[in-house]
This record gives structure tokens, sequence and C-alpha cells, in this order.
């Protein structure tokens, strides 16, 4: 149906004759049945939102991934219907977002969301509404946990391992010669020999870390059990740009740090998070262009989650590539590999938690890390809550 179809013919009510009446309204419910058909026959789930965040229309598929009832749910906000799912957070106008999520309710299944934008023809800042789909990815993951995927992920096991070979030879001479410029160092006056000492640490401290990243990418598609302990997330965070400080300023990127004011441990491996970091904010700053360059770090909690979120101002990520960001060698850079988002969701699915995306091209993305403050492998998204009405 064209679009202003129904405006023009508001306009001229007055004006139809009887006969033509009924033809169009006869045309209206064609129509209308059959996106409907259409709709129910897909495997995905369809909702329908406004700009508010209230549901219009759900297909059969998605009412079943999250037990709602059709006929309750329309005219009711999504955040009232699927429990920890914040429309102020999600709606936001001209992004596109693409996020994991497990329910128990009414079944356990891990799904997928991508939720768009629905633009006028004028292509106008504010959105006439949202499509969500959501996919369920219950029987991807449990195939994927028993086999190494396809040809592609064993494809990628073989890169891995001729890397980690390839590059863990000149680690190694590297070790050595620093232990030998060490051994020099301490015949040096202690007032020479510091600042020299402190560089050392920081080239030996690299190594070490380039060492433990090779072992993970070499494990990259492999379920691997992480050595939880205590960590403060904060200190990772401060550690990690340390190690970036020398490049973001050679780019002139200034970072702000919007951390909770008291942040208890997590129970996570170190190590891992702090590859996730690495990989985040380096992502980030290489979207960026120009002398305008910003990357901002939230972290914060609740009764059950740690949430940490890493925002650019960069050029953002186009809705086509939105669906397949998780693929590998999937890269829009020039010396990308296309593994790093890939390797980031590995790891915060190991610890339980989700990762979620939202980005808007040409205005920057957010990556959004969601992880459960006790050890647990899933997070519970319960049935919906009951709506009073007054």
């Amino acid at each position: 149906m064209k679009s202003g179809f129904l405006e023009k013919l508001v306009a001229r009510l007055d004006r139809v004759e009887h006969g033509e009446v009924q033809q169009i309204v006869t045309r209206l419910i064609r129509e209308k049945g059959f996106l409907e058909k259409v709709f129910e026959a897909l495997q995905e789930g369809v909702i329908i939102l406004d700009p508010q965040g209230v549901i219009g229309f759900v297909n059969h598929a998605a009412s079943r991934f999250f037990g709602l009832d059709r006929e309750q749910a329309a005219g009711e906000r999504l955040s009232s219907q699927v429990r920890g799912l914040d429309w102020e957070t999600l709606g936001k106008p001209g992004r596109t977002i693409s996020r994991d999520l497990e329910v128990f309710y009414p079944e356990n299944r891990f799904l997928n969301f991508y939720l768009a934008p629905i633009n006028d023809e004028d292509n106008t800042s504010v959105a006439l509404g949202y499509v969500m789909l959501v996919r369920d990815l219950t029987r991807t993951r449990a195939e994927a946990a028993k086999t190494l995927e396809s040809e592609r992920m064993n494809a990628l096991t073989l890169l891995a391992a001729g890397v980690a070979h390839e590059i863990g030879n000149p680690l190694n001479s590297l070790d050595i010669h620093l232990q030998l410029l060490g051994r020099k160092l301490r015949k040096l006056r202690t007032a020479n020999r510091k600042p020299l000492e402190e560089h050392l640490a920081t080239a030996r401290l690299e190594i070490q870390r380039l060492d433990t990243i090779l072992k993970q990418f070499l494990h990259a598609v492999r379920p691997t059990v992480p050595r939880r302990e205590r960590q403060d997330i904060h200190t990772l965070l401060h550690e990690t740009l340390r190690l970036l400080e020398p490049e973001l300023e050679s780019r002139k990127i200034s970072v702000t740090l919007d951390l909770a004011a008291s942040l208890p441990p997590a129970a996570l491996d170190p190590g891992q998070f702090q590859q996730v970091f690495y990989n985040l904010i380096r992502n980030a700053y290489q979207a960026l262009h120009g002398e305008d360059g910003r990357i901002t770090v939230h972290t914060r909690m609740n009764d059950y989650e740690y949430v940490i979120s890493i925002e650019d101002n960069g050029t953002g990520i186009s809705p086509e590539h939105m669906g397949a960001i998780f693929e590998p060698y999937l890269t829009t850079k020039s010396s990308g590999s296309g593994l790093g988002l890939l390797i980031v969701r590995r790891i915060v699915r190991e610890h339980g938690g989700e990762i979620a995306i939202e980005s808007e091209a040409n205005h920057g993305t957010r990556v959004t890390i969601h992880l459960p403050r006790e050890e647990r492998t899933v997070r519970l998204l319960g049935a919906p809550e009951p709506v009073i009405e007054l």
C-alpha cells in the first residue's frame, strides 16, 4: 500500500460512495491479513513497536519465545512484558541494536534480537516506530558446544596455531634479551638505573601479555574454563588504559571515565578480561577520526550484575553490518582480522555474561557488557510482571 494512502482516504471520506468504501475496507483487510500471514509464517520472532516502546504487533514465534499473551501484550510497553529489556536504553532514535540474551521463561533459550528504527521516506531522525526481530540460537549453541561450528572455525584454529608458532619464537627471543639487559642495568648507578628498569618492566609485562593473548587466540573457538579470582574491575581498566596510553596520546584521543563510586571485586579471569577491555578500547579508538575523538567508559552495578560500557563518537556501524559483527574475518578495517569481537563475546559468555552493541552510522558505537555478580552461567529473565490498572 502506497505511503499516504490512509491520509488521502480520510481527507475524502465524505465524497466516497458506499460501494467504493466497501471495496477500500475489503482491500485494507486483505492486505493486513496477508502481512500477518507472512509474519506468522516466519520462524523468527517479530515485534512491532511505536516510538515509546509500546507493542503494536507480536507474531506467534515472538510470543512463544518470551511467553507472551498476544492479546494482552498489544498496547503494553515492551519493558513491562519482557523483563530485563529497558526501553530507555534500547529505543534511541536512529540506532540499531544487536544483543544476545538467555531466557528461562517459558523455556530455557538462547536468543538474539535485532532492533531497528522504522523511518519515513524523508529519513528524518524521528523514528515512526521500531521492528524487533528475534532469532532462536539454542540449537546452534548446543551444536557449537560439541563441535567446532564449521569448516570456517576449523580454518580459524589452523590460523591461530600458525600465528602462535610464528610469533611465539620471536617473543621467547625478546624475553631472553630483556633478561640480559636487566643484568647489565644492575651494574649501573641507581639514579640512572631506575627509569630504565621501569621501561624494562613494562616491556616484560607486554611480552607476558602477548604470550597470554596468543594462547587465547589459539583457543578462540574452543570453550575454556576461566580461572576466576576476585578482581577489581576498575584496576583492570586502569591497567589496560596505561598500556594503551602512548597510542591514545599520539592520536590525541581523550578518554573519560565515568566509574561507579564503589564497585565490589568481581569473580573473573583477570587476564581474559584485560584482553576484553584491550580489544574493545582499541576498536573504539580505531573508529575515531579527526581531533575531537572521544572514548567514554562507564561502570555501574545493580543487585544482580555489573554493567561496563565503552562508547566512542566514531564512524559507527552500518545497519547492514550489525547483523554479522561477530562473524570471523568480517571487518571494515583494512588491517583488521575480524576476530576481536568474536574473542570478546566468547570470554564474556564463558563468564555467564551478555554483550550488547548499539551503533549509529557516523555517530559512534557503544558496547555494553552485562556480567553477573555471582558465579553462574546464565542470567535469569523471569515471567513478565502483571500490569495493574488503576
